[in-house]
């Protein structure tokens, strides 16, 4: 092959089918498109589904250059427009989605004129299946890990933890008694981590565990790959990225993906962000009554569940502490509950000061000058777009790498304050209130105006991240930008 195709390229993008993985893999998908290769997107029918339902089916129409596609998760058939049940659904597509998508993969190659041939699988880190079906047809692959590096390198660790006998543990009391405040010291790129910033899957007392073994064997996985491409940037995470480039010298940092997307976003009015919600905009309308710097926003994603318990003491930790805030409450966020319901007393005395929606634009809403916090579970969607907006945090880490996230946006990005995982409303108020108009609040905020500032710069003309999207575009899928 020469060194640049006269053909447009064809990328084939599967992005792991969850909220969180979709969404990023959508803007990189957008950014390849501007780029002037040919996307085919993959999803799952159960995605596809629930995005027809919440935007309509012109969403996923695509293009002549951007289609859509789909494959089984492998699951039984259902309608709930709600989050799958995430261990399953790890289960489910590593065991029964290669062999669906390895016959899409065929119907691609043989597709009609005009289809330009497959040039190489931009498959999801959790997604290996694609990696697998990529080698035995023989179409380059390339990973896209839609997490932080600094989750990459932890989950790198655990055949190591294993093999110390740090996991499993002894039983469940080691939770609580001092066992997780232990010092890591010999992960390469990662200073000062406690087992208890480790994702925790590590949380076991049997390593016949799903999702141990599940994120364990995905991020070794990522090795089989001549590259990865991470949604960071390059000063953010600098030491645990020296330290994977170690190992794997063909690393792309391109992120944070949306900043990098606004130079080219007037090119794609037709392709939306990918949310599996619908979106309630009538919010931004809302935040401009409000003073800058004064709002809360609380958004746990859309995978984290709590107890009632819990969603009781953050609600009145909200309305106690006085200051207006925005809240998004997914229907699905009770554990065991169909609906999450909000004591109508709690609703009566925020009436004046508080919205609450089941979802929203979140980069627009932390774009908003209002915005003062974000509380957040601090996945990583959530703590790359508060880190370019300048937004500080408070932290309720809840799943997987979060706690991973969480520790670097507390101690080594300065922009962040921890919740205690048993949730009482006395705390949420000190934290907000600290958060809005304490010393640390002003700390924090000067520190996410010096991150956000430092984003701006990595995706800006020459930055780092866009000239690694463009030393991506070179020299991986041989086009010439």
């Amino acid at each position: 092959m020469s060194l640049y195709c006269t053909q447009k390229p064809h990328a084939v993008c599967v992005p792991f089918p969850s909220e969180g993985h979709v969404n990023p893999f959508m803007q990189l998908a957008k950014l390849l498109h501007c780029k002037g290769i040919h996307i085919t997107f993959v999803n799952t029918e159960f995605n596809h589904r629930r995005l027809i339902r919440s935007h309509g089916p012109e969403t996923v129409k695509g293009q002549h250059d951007f289609q859509f596609e789909t494959i089984p998760d492998g699951l039984p058939p259902s309608d709930v427009d709600a989050t799958q049940d995430v261990p399953t659904l790890c289960d489910s597509t590593q065991k029964n989605c290669l062999a669906p998508f390895k016959e899409l993969l065929k119907k691609l190659i043989s597709s009609s004129p005009g289809v330009p041939p497959v040039s190489c699988i931009i498959a999801d880190g959790a997604t290996c299946f694609a990696i697998k079906a990529a080698k035995e047809l023989g179409i380059p692959s390339v990973q896209f890990w839609t997490t932080s590096a600094c989750g990459f390198q932890a989950y790198l660790q655990f055949d190591e933890l294993v093999k110390r006998g740090i996991v499993p543990f002894k039983d469940e009391s080691s939770f609580g008694d001092g066992t997780l405040d232990k010092t890591i010291d010999w992960i390469p790129g990662m200073k000062d981590i406690r087992l208890r910033d480790m994702p925790n899957h590590i949380k076991i007392t049997d390593l016949n565990r799903i999702m141990f073994n599940f994120m364990g064997s995905e991020a070794q996985y990522c090795w089989s790959s001549s590259s990865i491409i991470f949604n960071t940037f390059q000063e953010l995470e600098s030491e645990v990225l020296d330290a994977i480039e170690a190992k794997n010298p063909n690393l792309y940092t391109i992120g944070p993906l949306h900043l990098l997307g606004s130079h080219f976003s007037e090119k794609e009015p037709e392709l939306s962000v990918l949310s599996l919600w619908k979106n309630d905009t009538k919010c931004l309308k809302w935040l401009d009554k409000w003073e800058p710097n004064s709002v809360i926003y609380v958004n746990y994603g859309s995978i984290t569940v709590m107890s009632e318990q819990h969603l009781k003491e953050f609600a009145w930790g909200l309305a106690n502490s006085k200051h207006p805030f925005l809240w998004i409450v997914r229907p699905d966020m009770v554990k065991g509950e169909e609906y999450a319901n909000l004591p109508q007393e709690f609703l009566d005395e925020v009436k004046d000061r508080g919205y609450i929606a089941s979802w929203c634009p979140q980069t627009q809403v932390l774009a908003h000058p209002s915005i003062g916090v974000f509380l957040s579970h601090c996945g990583w969607n959530s703590t790359i777009e508060s880190i370019a907006a300048g937004v500080p945090m408070i932290c309720w880490p809840f799943f997987a790498e979060q706690q991973t996230n969480c520790r670097y946006a507390c101690t080594t990005w300065g922009l962040g304050m921890e919740v205690n995982d048993d949730v009482k409303r006395e705390e949420i108020e000190a934290l907000v209130n600290e958060a809005i108009k304490g010393d640390k609040g002003k700390e924090m905020r000067q520190k996410g105006l010096e991150w956000k500032e430092k984003a701006k710069k990595a995706t800006d003309i020459e930055g780092s991240s866009y000239n690694d999207l463009n030393r991506f575009l070179e020299g991986y899928l041989q086009y010439n930008v």
